[in-house]
């Protein structure tokens, strides 16, 4: 995907016209047209506008990383959060887990969504603000 396509592809993501992200970004409809049909080349300002108005690294609105954000979280990262899930779900439920829901009945099949939705959630939450806080800026490529 080009430059072009991927701010295309965010402006349509964010409910934007060219229009509209031209005001945001101080430029002319005709310069965001430009850029969506690679006619014209992003300044390095516009760049980082871009980046923070739709949320991405600059890597990604390049085209040279298909993850928007160092921290984004890749395929093993979301196996290891089902194997953590599965993992927690089955302490807290079945016969030989701790029940403790209910003053010691077992969870319904709704609670039990919900709860394992909420735990899901909380995992990936975790693995991100980990990525965030762990990775070296040497590898944060062009966000800080």
């Amino acid at each position: 995907m080009t430059t072009g396509e991927r701010i295309a592809s965010l402006r349509k993501e964010h409910s934007m016209t060219q229009p509209m992200l031209a005001e945001k970004m101080n430029v002319s409809q005709s310069t965001v047209t430009s850029w969506e049909n690679d006619r014209r080349g992003v300044s390095n300002e516009d760049l980082r506008k871009m980046s923070k108005l739709f949320d991405v690294s600059i890597d990604y609105l390049l085209g040279n990383s298909d993850k928007r954000h160092y921290y984004s979280l890749t395929d093993k990262d979301y196996k290891d959060v089902e194997t953590i899930l599965n993992d927690a779900m089955n302490g807290v439920t079945g016969k030989t887990g701790v029940n403790y829901f209910k003053n010691g009945g077992e969870l319904t099949d709704e609670d039990r969504a919900l709860l394992e939705a909420s735990m899901r959630q909380t995992i990936i939450l975790a693995k991100e603000l980990a990525k965030k806080k762990f990775t070296p800026k040497k590898y944060r490529g062009s966000e800080e």
